[in-house]
């Protein structure tokens, strides 16, 4: 069935108090997609940012962003006064950005205040929360509470004791059961730590996140909208989950990275890119049925109706470097589980073929098409690396598509629709300019119109069009520079005021490309 969607960020919604989140205006923006016959609002990963700021670096694979939970809706429930929240400076003087800064030492005093008011412990929803989560709840809160009586620093940095889990009981649970924590807890953190209120305080940050992101979704489902979530293959080297879980990666006896993942030198990076990331010990998952990935995708298939796996080909082959190299170019590529991880995840009958997207973007071998083809999940295509003048046969100019795809103009790494034209080739305008008929005359709104139609008219059953390229924003709306580090992610809309013929017209070429809900 022919579909159609908007990209856009929940960090990108207008908010009074920093970054969108949760809010009223979420549902606003559930609305506009109702009313323009949309059926997918797509985001980026809802973990909790760390260094840098991406959301392809979470603190956990499991967990939820505390600055997405709605600072409204606890003022509502009597945890916050208003006064509380409008008194802080949260970057509000450019509501076109995100202030990370600000936002951290704002936010997080206004959610301890919450939480200890709140008896949410009481709540019989917290306990099933509780319940349902606890199998990386406990270990997220734990890790968390160390790394903030640390100043932050990455749990490699902890000492050995806490960095290699050499504790029998933790603080909190230890107590309610009559029992002394521990020395290693004494030994090895600053005097007259607790970590038992940071522990509370994480499980009532990670209760509330859930809950509102629940009424989000239901609130969005019920309007015939589906949420397309996105998470990457893998997981932050400065996680709950490397931490808590080592056997799940490459670690030596130290518990400490053997190598590290990247991609190789290419034609835009001679030394590659070094991402850092743990690399899983596939033989491990294959031991144990793949019983730690079964469940982060069932997880994610609760949070999202469906789920995009960013970096696909890591499941085919993995460029694996050695821990400690200074660059990507001396890794080499090692093989991936492949079908046989597809299979153990297929015994959940949410998984299905329409319930998966694999990003299989940029240089594909044979075995990543196969192993693609095999899965039946549906593969991506993006308007922007169609017109290489050099390339034509690449397999991303419309007429080459296939149904099982979903097509973009442009992702959160890209450059905007309006910019990335602007900044083409000669020769590779020129290629543009045929394919679509454009003349000198021709306007730059024209131009982003005739690439979205350019989109809708494919085969590809889905077409998700990032929000920036239906407003013709310039280069000052671009989510990601890929292997960048300062001023990504912080792009926001300053409200949701769209022109009611621009909502019009995605109504119409969304009708008539056949792409409506309706039909």
């Amino acid at each position: 069935m022919r579909s159609a969607g908007i990209l856009l960020p929940v960090s990108s919604l207008p908010s009074l108090y920093g970054i969108g989140s949760f809010s009223e205006s979420a549902r606003r923006f559930v609305d506009l997609l109702e009313r323009s016959d949309q059926s997918f609002w797509q985001i980026l990963p809802l973990g909790p940012t760390g260094y840098g700021d991406s959301p392809y670096q979470a603190f956990s694979a499991f967990a939820g962003n505390p600055y997405y939970i709605d600072l409204d809706a606890l003022i509502e429930e009597g945890l916050l006064e208003r006064s509380e929240a409008e008194c802080i400076d949260f970057g509000q003087g450019n509501p076109e950005r995100v202030d990370y800064l600000k936002l951290y030492r704002g936010r997080f005093p206004l959610l301890r205040k919450a939480c200890e008011r709140s008896r949410f412990e009481e709540e019989e929803a917290y306990r099933q929360f509780y319940r349902d989560n606890a199998f990386w709840l406990d270990d997220y809160a734990l890790f968390m509470a160390i790394k903030d009586s640390l100043g932050g620093v990455s749990w490699y940095e902890w000492p050995d004791p806490l960095r290699l889990r050499q504790f029998d009981s933790v603080p909190g649970k230890a107590r309610q059961q009559g029992a002394k924590d521990p020395a290693v807890w004494k030994d090895n953190l600053p005097a007259h730590t607790d970590l038992s209120g940071d522990i509370r305080f994480y499980c009532f940050v990670q209760y509330q996140f859930m809950k509102q992101w629940m009424d989000l979704k239901a609130y969005a489902n019920s309007r015939g909208i589906r949420i397309i979530g996105d998470i990457p293959v893998y997981v932050s080297a400065d996680s709950s989950d490397a931490w808590a879980c080592g056997e799940l990666f490459q670690f030596n006896e130290d518990h400490r990275p053997d190598a590290v993942a990247g991609c190789p030198p290419d034609a835009f990076s001679v030394d590659g890119q070094l991402w850092g990331n743990p690399l899983y010990d596939w033989a491990y998952h294959e031991k144990t049925q793949f019983s730690w990935w079964k469940k982060r995708i069932a997880h994610c298939l609760k949070l999202y109706d469906v789920v995009r796996i960013d970096h696909f080909r890591g499941f085919d082959e993995y460029y694996s470097i050695p821990a400690g190299a200074a660059t990507a170019a001396g890794g080499h590529w090692e093989k991936g589980p492949g079908m046989r991880l597809f299979r153990a995840l297929k015994e959940n009958p949410a998984v299905t073929k329409e319930s998966i997207i694999a990003e299989d973007l940029g240089f594909l071998t044979p075995s990543v098409m196969e192993l693609v083809r095999e899965t039946g999940f549906a593969g991506m295509k993006v308007i922007e690396f169609a017109f290489d003048s050099r390339d034509t046969g690449n397999g991303y100019l419309p007429h080459s598509y296939i149904p099982n795809t979903v097509v973009y103009t442009g992702t959160h790494d890209n450059q905007t629709l309006r910019a990335w034209y602007g900044e083409l080739a000669p020769s590779d305008r020129r290629l543009a300019d045929d394919y679509l008929g454009f003349t000198p005359e021709t306007t730059p709104q024209e131009r982003n119109r005739a690439f979205i139609r350019l989109a809708m008219e494919s085969v590809s059953d889905t077409c998700v069009i990032p929000v920036q390229d239906y407003l013709a924003l310039g280069s000052e709306a671009r989510m990601n520079h890929p292997a960048t580090m300062n001023g990504n992610w912080t792009w926001r809309l300053t409200d949701l005021s769209i022109d009611e013929d621009l909502i019009r017209w995605i109504r119409r070429i969304t009708q008539i490309t056949g792409r409506s809900r309706q039909t």
